[in-house]
């Protein structure tokens, strides 16, 4: 893989069949990627780590009300606030999009190991590197608003 970009189309493949098969929601891509993201503010975002050939991570970023309609679809449920549910759901679909994303770079010959999917949440808070990294961005419209695929991989 010469450059991150060429596996968006991949990603992004993956998360509408992950959305439309799993969560059961229908979702689309909003807008060009992105190769930075603000502050994060009243949201969760869920990650798993990559490791092997490829080290790295993978984190879904939600708004809390798209967090908790994802939620609700998902598992089928009313939700109203982030609790454990919501992190165990967020957290799973991080986990399955690793998967996708460990397998999109298998396909390549590469040997990739996936963290367990951790969560984090807050009022405000930042999600950056500490190393030097490719980094993309992809946004995804669902009906009630837009949360982020982000993958980093290291140089």
């Amino acid at each position: 893989m010469d450059n991150i970009f060429e596996i968006n189309d991949k990603i992004i493949e993956s998360t509408i069949e992950i959305f439309t098969g799993m969560v059961m929601m229908e979702i689309s891509v909003a807008g060009d990627p992105l190769t930075t993201l603000g502050p994060l503010e009243n949201s969760i975002t869920g990650m798993v780590g990559l490791a092997g050939v490829h080290k790295g991570v993978l984190a879904v970023h939600f708004p809390k009300q798209v967090a908790l309609d994802v939620t609700g679809s998902f598992l089928g449920m009313e939700v109203d606030d982030i609790n454990a549910d919501v992190q165990d759901a967020i957290g799973e679909i991080a986990n399955m999009l690793g998967g996708n994303l460990k397998t999109i770079l298998s396909d390549r010959g590469k040997d990739i190991m996936l963290s367990l999917p951790s969560t984090i949440s807050g009022d405000q808070y930042s999600f950056t590197s500490q190393a030097e990294v490719d980094q993309v961005i992809l946004p995804f419209q669902t009906p009630s608003g837009i949360f982020y695929v982000e993958v980093e991989l290291e140089r």
